[in-house]
């Protein structure tokens, strides 16, 4: 019987362009390909490992042709729209009582303070979970297994009474082999409001 139902954020509720978000990156930094020292302080930064004034310096010194204003547009271009309607589904999810919900983010601070400013429902949605994870607070980033072993730990959960949802495979895979359901939610073509719905089989 499932019991625990986690969310990711990011393509499960609010709406994301990965693809445009990094092409446009890639033309405005000047660079054909991301150097490994970036990828690798664009990690560092999503467990929060480093502060956002030096991940901000960082690019700043890199790439002196665009300002911090820039920067930080450029670094928030991938974030859309929060429909409304998903969080609709959430409250009536959350009203009726029957599962604890989670949500387990890989969510920097910048990202999570665009969303702050610009989602003007974001406390209410943040309101409907029972826990809270962001990967800069609390240390820790899908896809590897630590971080579903602490929200397990940390709530007491049974992974066969969990189901967990996501939009990246990698994501999918590690909760897989911990014995967690899943539902690798494709964007576009699925919305997380259809979870009853589409796999009915899991509830």
């Amino acid at each position: 019987m499932i019991k625990t139902i986690v969310f990711d954020f990011g393509n499960v509720f609010i709406d994301l362009d990965i693809e445009t978000a990094f092409q446009v990156t890639l033309e405005k930094l000047g660079i054909s390909t991301l150097p490994e020292d970036i990828i690798e302080i664009n990690k560092e930064y999503e467990i929060g490992n480093v502060s956002t004034e030096n991940f901000v310096r960082f690019y700043a010194e890199k790439f002196p042709h665009l300002n911090r204003t820039e920067l930080v547009d450029l670094w928030n271009l991938i974030l859309k729209d929060f429909p409304k309607y998903r969080l609709d589904f959430l409250k009536q999810l959350k009203d009726k009582g029957k599962y604890q919900l989670i949500l387990l983010s890989n969510t920097n601070e910048l990202h999570i303070d665009w969303v702050k400013a610009h989602v003007s429902f974001y406390k209410e949605f943040k309101n409907c979970f029972h826990q809270f994870y962001l990967s800069h607070e609390i240390h820790l980033r899908k896809p590897n297994k630590d971080i579903f072993e602490f929200v397990l730990q940390e709530n007491q959960l049974k992974p066969n009474e969990c189901v967990f949802v996501d939009d990246n495979a990698n994501n999918i895979e590690t909760a897989k082999t911990i014995g967690i359901h899943t539902w690798h939610i494709r964007p576009v073509v699925d919305d997380v409001v259809d979870l009853f719905s589409l796999k009915s089989h899991l509830f």
